[in-house]
């Protein structure tokens, strides 16, 4: 017993120094922007910078709507296969996981191929159509961790006992859906969305391509052209992605831990 407490607390600290380790020595090089001092000169040029902000804020947008339409179209897809179409999950977790082995770069191409200004549906044509077709492509980028961790958590809840008593209630599909799955897979859900968010964050290839002012290009624009800015903001990106991961863990546990007087 006690030699397997030793190897967990072995394994907890060999990975934790192979995130923080780089983490520290990022944020260590990036005060060494003023020669012969410690400054945080970097952080007030990257701060100044209006495009950080503007491309920072449009990811964070887009995250959050990648996280909304994925739940949408992952938990009621999960639900149904728990419930109805058993035998057709291996088929369900096959198409999930092609993102993983089809390059972000493949997909894109295809996109635009399909969706450019002369096609049937010009989702390119104009910046408000090329910002959802760039939501699509994340959902789908994000589709096997969201798929994943929900069709995980739908596994660990007995789907068809809730669905019969909410049935019995009188209550409709789309409200056993919304009001009583939902609830039961939040966590699951939650965990699909830190992973999307981070995604999200820093993905560069979708962005760029598709010519959005995401926080992906730019970072790579300032990594290409100065020293000590990138470091700036790998540490401020790490910060306030975690920031933002913690506020959606907050606000989806607050009603879970609400209790009745």
């Amino acid at each position: 017993m006690k030699q397997s407490k030793i190897g967990a607390w072995i394994a907890f600290i060999i990975g934790a120094l192979y995130f923080i380790v780089p983490l520290i020595g990022t944020f260590e090089f990036s005060l060494r922007m003023k020669r012969g001092e410690y400054s945080f000169e970097a952080y007030r040029v990257v701060l100044t910078d209006p495009n950080f902000l503007a491309s920072f804020g449009y990811s964070v947008l887009m995250a959050l709507i990648t996280v909304i339409m994925g739940a949408v179209l992952v938990v009621p897809t999960a639900y149904w296969i728990q419930l109805r179409l058993p035998k057709l999950r291996p088929i369900v977790e096959f198409i999930t996981l092609l993102p993983l082995v089809m390059p972000a770069i493949i997909i894109v191409f295809g996109y635009l191929r399909l969706y450019n200004s002369s096609s049937w549906l010009p989702l390119t044509a104009n910046a408000r159509s090329t910002d959802l077709l760039l939501s699509f492509s994340y959902v789908t980028l994000a589709l096997p961790y969201m798929y994943r961790a929900v069709e995980t958590g739908m596994r660990s809840i007995d789907v068809r006992t809730l669905t019969e008593a909410g049935e019995i209630l009188g209550a409709s599909m789309m409200t056993i859906l919304f009001k009583v799955i939902f609830p039961n897979v939040r966590v699951a859900i939650l965990s699909g969305a830190f992973l999307t968010f981070a995604i999200v964050i820093g993905e560069f290839t979708m962005a760029s391509l598709l010519n959005r002012p995401a926080f992906g290009p730019y970072l790579q624009l300032i990594g290409a052209n100065r020293a000590y800015e990138p470091s700036a903001l790998a540490v401020i990106a790490f910060l306030v992605t975690w920031a933002c991961m913690g506020i959606i863990n907050v606000v989806g546990n607050l009603k879970s831990n609400k209790r009745p007087a």
